[in-house]
This record gives structure tokens, sequence and C-alpha cells, in this order.
């Protein structure tokens, strides 16, 4: 079994122990995080088939419930309160959430494979040309079903903004979606014609799914989102599917309406 790494694990202590003594996180957010480190022991299970399917079942269920905050214990500050970018966007608000977090280091911990380490000039290309398709898809959709306009803005909070997408939500999503799903479809449809693509599109159709709140028209945006970093990941690994998804983010957040257009 590979060795873990106890520097992540330490530094991750660290940082936690230190939301708990300043009240962000309750006693309660123990019971989370020991079950994920109990789903993260069962799953590196090599000998014992039946107690990886029962870990990784576990990891399931726990970040389906951290990711929409049903667990307690954990005190998601608003960092953003609700606020117009433009005059002509739906108000947003921000909170700087603790427990969705832990479905990525647990995934980088305890499933090391859905990096993919590509060589950084692949890494780069990939990146680069899945932005390019992303933007004509997502941007361009939004911009044609008239859910966004051109707004350019830097607004006095974007680099809050910029530290929590890239760090609490891009990072952790394409973790989840494009090395967890498509990364462990792949392997489980590598016999299949197809297979590769096969698991690209159900990733990118759950990873849409989950848009499902801001109503059908972002389910297709999502969806379409979705596979153009899972192209990113296929060629250049995690790390050109989180600087693509990202990078979208920005030109979203920076030269467009943000979120959207008010009705």
């Amino acid at each position: 079994m590979p060795a873990l790494p106890w520097l992540y694990l330490g530094l991750l202590g660290l940082g936690y122990g230190w939301a708990l003594s300043v009240g962000s996180l309750g006693w309660l957010a123990l019971v989370s995080v020991g079950l994920l480190l109990v789903a993260g022991f069962a799953v590196r299970q090599q000998s014992l088939p039946v107690a990886r399917y029962l870990g990784h079942g576990l990891f399931v269920v726990l970040a389906l419930a951290l990711a929409l905050h049903w667990l307690p214990g954990f005190h998601n500050g608003r960092a953003i309160e609700p606020q117009r970018f433009t005059d002509d966007a739906v108000p947003f608000s921000m909170y700087l959430n603790l427990d969705k977090p832990l479905i990525g280091f647990w995934l980088l911990l305890a499933c090391p494979w859905i990096v993919a380490r590509r060589p950084l000039r692949l890494q780069v290309y990939a990146a680069a040309l899945a932005l390019v398709l992303t933007v004509v898809l997502a941007l361009g959709g939004a911009l044609a079903l008239g859910i966004i306009a051109w707004a350019p803005k830097w607004p006095d909070q974007a680099w809050l903004w910029v530290l929590n997408n890239l760090l609490l939500v891009t990072l952790v999503e394409e973790s989840l979606f494009r090395g967890y799903i498509q990364g462990g479809l792949s392997q489980r449809f590598k016999s299949l014609p197809y297979g590769d693509n096969l698991a690209l599109l159900l990733a990118s159709l759950l990873f849409g799914l989950v848009h499902i709140g801001a109503g059908w028209t972002w389910v297709l945006l999502a969806s379409l989102a979705g596979v153009g970093y899972g192209l990113a990941y296929r060629f250049g690994g995690l790390g050109a599917a989180i600087s693509t998804h990202f990078a979208l983010n920005l030109l979203h957040f920076g030269l467009f309406t943000y979120p959207m257009l008010a009705g």
C-alpha cells in the first residue's frame, strides 16, 4: 500500500485545528473527518475488494452530504454580502465553505491516481485548447441565450472571489468530476469501444445536473463546459482541467454579467 502523504495530512490538520479554535468549526465536524478517514483507510485495502467498494460507497455519501452542507459542525461564513456587481445582474453572495473542500482533500490523499500527471507542455496545450472550446460552447452559448451580457469589471471583492473559486470550488469540483468520476469510469470502461468518450460524457452530464438549481439552461451550459474540462483532463491531467475551469470562471466573472442577467 502506498505511503500516505503525512505532510499534507499534517497541514490539513493544522488548518482545520485553527478553524476550530476560532469558532469556524464545531466539534461535530470531527465526525465527518473521522468517517472520511475510515473511508480512506477502506479504499486502500488492496487485498479486500469488499472493503474498497464499501469505502468508495461511504465516500460518495459523505461527498454528497458535504457538498449540500448537510453535515453539522461547519460554520461557513459569508465573505461577500448579497450585491449586484452590475446594475442588470442578479444579486450575488459568497460563502467560505469549510465542508466542501474536504472532498478534494480526501480525493488527493486517498486516490492519488486522479491527478493523471502529464508533461507541463502537454498540460499547457491541453488547457489552452480546452479553454477555447469551453469559451465558445459555454460563454458563447450563454450569450446567445441572453443569460449574460458583456460587462467588464473588477470589483473590490475580486481577489477574495479568485482565491475562493480556485481553492475551494474549482480544485474540489475537478478532483471529483474529472479525476474521480471520469478517471474512475475510464478505468472501468477501458475494455469497451470508446470507453474514454463514454466516461467523459457521463461525467460531464453529472456535472451539468448538479447545476439544476439554476435551471435546465445552466444544466446544458455546464454539461457543455464539462466536455471541455473532460478533454483537458484526458490529455493534460488534473492540472489542465483545473486551469481550464478556473480560467473560464474568471473570464465569466471579469468580462460578463455575473452570475447572470436579472429576469
